[in-house]
């Protein structure tokens, strides 16, 4: 996406891209240093509270200030002196910080565009609320979401995945900008507004290379219609788009408009913290208590138990078990689904059961060869069986479905590129992993231990341990669904080298 390109010294930061270089030389830094950097330098001299520090870094995400304190000392290191010999960054006692240094803007600048797909290929932007409630913003949400998976289940087309679409919630929206970054032909754009038991929505498909829209239309319906309008606008595009009506069977859809809402709530929850991810799990089972048959509710719960998020001591073997078992119940209640699916099949894996697993994430393909999460998960269990090329192919694939993805992309991308021996890739991409940064910093280590770089090989290691202590990678080797013993001990040799202990 589009952002401000800001030149001080040696250093150019392209806030849009995440980008630092020195020099025209790319600098390794985090997702929330740059959110960081970037606020500073946008305001040079101002003093900026640490409120709006931690804000502009973590947005919605309650953290501790000792947060803020860490990744400041990171900047300042990542900086080194200023060209006078001082800090670029001065600490305001009590108050916050100020950027010492001079700062030239240099304008905008934008992603290389993306080639287009030989298919026809489709985004649907975040339709806007136009309620007078917000409370109904997370309803038009649910509707852009639900219109991506119909979508992205014909085969014929090639959809941007949630995260991506997402990203441009709330902006000015350029049609051939947002083509360009996406590298997608089409656009699906429009509005909802939800009140009384009614609900009405407005949809338009824009070709954005020739400006022309070549289809809209105006739904004004009751409430409980909306997932027959879901189906009707899905099936208006597909025929503009592929000149015919082919659909895949119709999506089971949830009983209960209550636990649909509660589940949309807690889909936005799910890629943040833990403890953001803790308030999901309560709407979750709030929402399968209202609707015992929703499949997708049944879905979420599992990757959060699995990931031991509802925990307070991490994921232990009950946990895991129960993931389990409720995976299997939403794939036993909608077969179709190919998000069930591949959730199931990722935590058979973990289970080692290969056979099972594998066919899952066939079938999940196969139902929704556009989902993204599909792809980077069978990345990480291609990677531990061996398959190196094939699992840099999947995860690339994820990618150019969701350019802009969840944080969680870049931890099988960098063990990939561990795997690969391309060890400064893997850095750079491990460093780009802020969320999920407890389980990434251990590749982290190992990647910056095979470049010799031993001494921030075991910072890191140590960094990881203080949320890991009880870690060993005796243990870990034996946890991993590795199929192929020469990728276990490529790993194991890179956590010995960082210092992780046996």
């Amino acid at each position: 996406m589009q952002g401000s390109r800001f030149a001080f010294g040696p250093f150019v930061l392209d806030s849009g891209a995440g980008t630092l270089l020195r020099n025209d030389v790319p600098v390794t830094a985090g997702y929330r240093a740059v959110k960081l950097l970037a606020a500073l330098v946008a305001r040079p001299g101002e003093i900026l509270g640490k409120a709006e520090l931690m804000d502009a870094a973590w947005p919605g995400t309650a953290v501790e200030e000792g947060n803020l304190t860490v990744q400041i000392a990171q900047l300042r290191k990542l900086l080194g002196a200023s060209v006078d010999g001082g800090e670029w960054i001065a600490t305001v006692p009590r108050i916050g910080y100020r950027f010492t240094g001079a700062v030239k803007e240099i304008g905008e600048a934008r992603r290389k565009p993306l080639p287009l797909p030989s298919k026809p290929s489709i985004a649907v932007l975040p339709f806007v609320n136009l309620g007078n409630d917000p409370e109904q913003e997370s309803f038009a949400d649910g509707l852009t979401e639900d219109l991506i998976t119909d979508l992205s289940r014909t085969s014929d087309l090639f959809v941007i995945a949630r995260n991506s679409a997402f990203a441009y919630k709330g902006k000015a929206r350029d049609v051939r900008a947002i083509s360009e970054e996406l590298g997608v032909r089409y656009l699906l754009e429009g509005s909802a507004r939800r009140a009384a038991g009614r609900v009405r929505i407005n949809a338009q498909l824009v070709d954005a290379v020739s400006g022309e829209h070549l289809w809209a239309e105006r739904f004004d319906r009751g409430l409980d219609d909306i997932f027959a309008v879901q189906d009707e606008v899905t099936a208006r595009i597909v025929e503009a788009l592929l000149g015919r009506l082919r659909m895949p069977p119709p999506r089971q859809r949830p009983k209960s408009l209550e636990a649909y809402d509660l589940c949309v709530r807690a889909r936005r929850l799910m890629d943040d913290t833990p403890r953001a991810a803790q308030e999901a799990h309560l709407l979750l089972t709030r929402a399968v208590t209202l609707d015992p048959d929703y499949a997708e509710a049944y879905r979420w719960l599992a990757l959060n138990h699995w990931m031991g998020w509802v925990h307070s001591g991490g994921p232990t073997e009950a946990s895991r078990g129960i993931a389990l078992e409720l995976a299997r119940k939403a794939v036993a209640i909608d077969p179709g689904d190919a998000g069930c699916r591949w959730a199931l099949a990722y935590l058979l894996a973990y289970e080692r059961d290969f056979t099972e697993a594998d066919t899952e994430f066939a079938k999940a393909i196969e139902l929704d060869p556009n989902e993204a999460d599909a792809w980077a998960a069978l990345s990480d269990i291609t990677v531990l069986a061996g398959r190196i090329d094939e699992g840099l192919e999947h995860i690339r694939k994820a990618f150019r479905l969701n350019p802009f993805p969840a944080s969680w992309y870049y931890l099988p991308l960098g063990q990939a590129l561990y795997a690969a021996g391309e060890h400064q890739a893997a850095v750079e991409a491990l460093r780009r992993d802020e969320t999920h940064r407890t389980s990434s910093r251990r590749f982290l280590a190992a990647s910056l231990a095979q470049l010799g770089r031993v001494d921030e090989a075991r910072a890191e290691a140590e960094l990881f341990l203080v949320g890991n202590p009880d870690f060993s990678i005796r243990h870990w080797a034996a946890m991993e669904p590795f199929r192929d013993v020469a990728m276990r001990e490529r790993f194991v040799e890179g956590f010995r080298k960082a210092g992780l202990p046996e």
